[in-house]
């Protein structure tokens, strides 16, 4: 394997300009811990570059990894250097950088999305992503205004949803309703009727919104159907990634029985 010394070697310089822009879209990412990794390779590609701490190579942990990548990808560091390209306080010794995929976007949707609009905190938006993969959600929009899908944390709290999803950022949500061959979800507690007593599509575009304002009012008009949560008094409104686990998964239950 390559290894690099210093801070001063170009590639390095790369690998943290890379890393000072996670999440910026275009450029690569930085995915840490063996669970990313396992999971990008798990699609049957290569990162850019696996970078190792080089006093852990031998970790069984790393090694796993080590024989499932082209050699010419692989390089390692000191802890220290590799210290300085992690999110995250405690790392495993690994680190890919990988180039995600630009989905394009279908003339016309008539499979099941979500959008997210304008959400800004990246635990929800990435635990929203990881309920959108369980529930059977192929593709995801999200706003501008919506914390980066490419982000560490957002990457952090999607646990590999990444890699089963089509995301697509920095999108306009009403241009988009343009192109909808299924009907408009949204949740708000306006002019709604009950979830749970409403019958709903099997295939359909939800809408979740911001944690304070909820979904933008352009939305909230063009929507084909309004849906809320009944919850007891005692809470003024769910978490919108508890809200979004129990929308999607009522209409993955009414459709159940579906061949």
């Amino acid at each position: 394997m390559k290894h690099i010394e210093s801070r001063s070697n170009p590639l390095y310089k790369q690998l943290y300009k890379w890393q000072s822009s996670a999440g910026r879209r275009d450029e690569p990412v930085l995915l840490e811990g063996v669970n990313l990794c396992e999971s990008w390779l798990g699609m049957g590609k290569q990162p850019k570059y696996a970078i190792f701490d080089l006093e852990r190579v031998g970790q069984a942990h790393l090694t796993g990894l080590i024989d499932k990548l082209n050699p010419e990808v692989c390089l390692t560091m000191s802890g220290s250097l590799l210290g300085n390209l992690s999110n995250v306080d405690t790392d495993q010794g690994v680190l890919f950088v990988a180039q995600p995929t630009i989905h394009p976007i279908p003339e016309k949707i008539s499979e099941s999305i979500v959008m997210l609009d304008r959400l800004q905190d990246p635990g929800n938006v990435g635990a929203i992503l990881r309920t959108c993969a369980a529930a059977g959600i192929k593709r995801v929009f999200a706003s501008v205004g919506t914390a980066g899908l490419w982000s560490p944390k957002v990457l952090r709290s999607a646990q590999g949803a990444h890699f089963v999803l089509k995301l697509h950022e920095q999108s306009n949500l009403m241009s988009l309703t343009e192109s909808l061959a299924i009907p408009l979800i949204v949740t708000t507690l306006e002019d709604a009727s009950d979830l749970h007593k409403t019958v709903l599509p099997k295939q359909a575009a939800w809408v979740f919104g911001n944690e304070g304002q909820g979904v933008a009012e352009d939305l909230l008009s063009r929507a084909d159907i309004r849906v809320k949560i009944m919850h007891d008094k005692a809470v003024e409104s769910l978490n919108v990634t508890v809200a979004s686990g129990v929308c999607l998964f009522e209409q993955r239950r009414q459709h159940s029985s579906d061949k």
